[in-house]
């Protein structure tokens, strides 16, 4: 058995007007959107659980294309992100999060919508689950999947987070605040 060479994620802290989020990437792309105003601690606790062999390493340089995306996001300026991701999940989760991907700007979709369309629509739970531990919050738009009955529901971000995302993404909103 060959040993494996450990892998280097990169991070960086992103700072905005109204939020501060650990960003990380590997050489393949980001792969985790830490939630507003938590340490490092969270970030490692990710890269153990999910890449165990991986070394940290701060890099701001390599992260700043990524900065600049999520800064033109908060200002109105984008709504859609260019950069590669690199996800870290099941394959289930992997689904999940590719169905994700494809919510538009601006829209929302239920759990169950979700779990319909990718086949499975008795695994709300489980398309919930795979939904709350989604590495990349923002690019990968889980802010807008919603209770059937229109309400929010949890978010790793927290709900106030998910609240203003969903606010930002709304045509007729001013984005002066971000």
């Amino acid at each position: 058995m060959k040993d494996r060479q450990p892998q280097t994620v990169y991070y960086s802290l992103f700072e905005d007007s109204k939020w501060r989020l650990y960003l990380c990437a590997t050489e393949k792309g980001l792969c985790y959107v830490g939630s507003p105003d938590t340490s490092l601690n969270e970030l490692k606790e990710w890269t153990d659980k999910r890449l165990p062999q991986a070394i940290l390493e701060e890099n701001n340089q390599l992260l700043e294309p990524y900065k600049q995306e999520l800064s033109d996001y908060f200002r109105g300026r984008r709504k859609d992100f260019t950069f590669p991701v690199d996800l870290h999940g099941t394959a289930f989760q992997k689904v999940v999060w590719e169905v994700l991907g494809r919510i538009p700007y601006g829209e929302t979709y239920t759990y169950g919508q979700v779990a319909e369309l990718i086949r499975r629509p008795k695994a709300v739970r489980a398309v919930a689950a795979a939904i709350g531990a989604n590495p990349v919050m923002i690019p990968i738009p889980c802010h807008r999947v919603i209770g059937k009955n229109g309400k929010l529901t949890g978010f790793r971000g927290g709900l106030d987070m998910k609240q203003a995302l969903l606010r930002l993404e709304k045509p007729s909103e001013t984005h002066a605040e971000w």
